[in-house]
């Protein structure tokens, strides 16, 4: 299964409340805090929702 590593790079300081979450939900919190995660349709979305504070890479193994 190919896996992705999240990283925040932007501060949820003055973003949304469903953004917030979203991080949060995520595993993240502050900038440079990273996750690696299953690439799935469900995580995908979340990151399309907070797309402009986060980079994604792919992950072998």
């Amino acid at each position: 299964m190919k896996k992705i590593k999240v990283t925040q790079v932007r501060s949820i300081i003055k973003t949304n409340k469903k953004q917030k979450r979203t991080i949060e939900a995520l595993g993240l919190g502050r900038p440079n805090y990273f996750n690696i995660l299953p690439d799935n349709p469900q995580i995908r979305g979340m990151i399309e929702v907070v797309k402009h504070l986060v980079k994604v890479e792919e992950v072998e193994g």
